[in-house]
């Protein structure tokens, strides 16, 4: 008898846990199903950099010192924020002449970037100081100028390299960090 009443107490005890289980499960499955007009959306950061044409085209010009080249170019902002940008060479071949040639970014009348191609690299360049504003286009000016000091040692030297920009969004980002 003692041991029909301690089974009897045994399945008793399992079918309440049971019951407090699925209804606990219950409980969490529909508090997480029921929750509802919680969205969340990304933007976009997306840059045209002067729709994707050179802006110095190959055998253009031959350089030798004393000589500077200007031309312009844009870059827009088609991101869903405003953002913080940068301007800089990448894919640089031709390492004797990048230490040599200056270069100088402008916007208007305020230079942006400034120094040896060599150094206007996407590791070296920081945010311009102003931020890009959403659909904002910006004619910028580069400025790529031979040293007039320059002397043999700069004959037969050539140089290839990309313009390139980068962006990030201005929101939650106050220290311009690139990723």
């Amino acid at each position: 008898m003692k041991i029909i009443r301690k089974l009897q107490l045994g399945v008793f005890t399992i079918l309440i846990l049971s019951i407090c289980f699925c209804i606990t499960s219950f409980a969490l499955v529909y508090a997480d199903v029921s929750v509802e007009n919680n969205l969340f959306q990304t933007g976009t950061v997306k840059i045209n950099l002067n729709d994707g044409k050179a802006i110095i085209n190959e055998q253009e010009y031959i350089f030798e010192p004393g000589m500077t080249v200007e031309k312009e170019f844009f870059i827009e902002n088609q991101s869903t924020w405003d953002v913080y940008y940068r301007v800089y060479f990448d894919n640089i071949k031709g390492e004797q002449l990048a230490d040599i040639l200056d270069a100088d970014i402008f916007y208007e009348d305020k230079l942006l970037f400034s120094g040896k191609i060599s150094e206007l690299t996407k590791v070296n360049v920081p945010a311009a100081d102003d931020e890009l504003l959403i659909k904002e286009k910006r004619y910028l000016k580069i400025r790529i100028h031979f040293p007039e000091e320059v002397g043999n040692e700069a004959q037969n030297l050539t140089i290839s390299f990309d313009i390139a920009a980068q962006a990030v969004q201005t929101k939650n980002n106050p220290d311009k960090l690139f990723d």
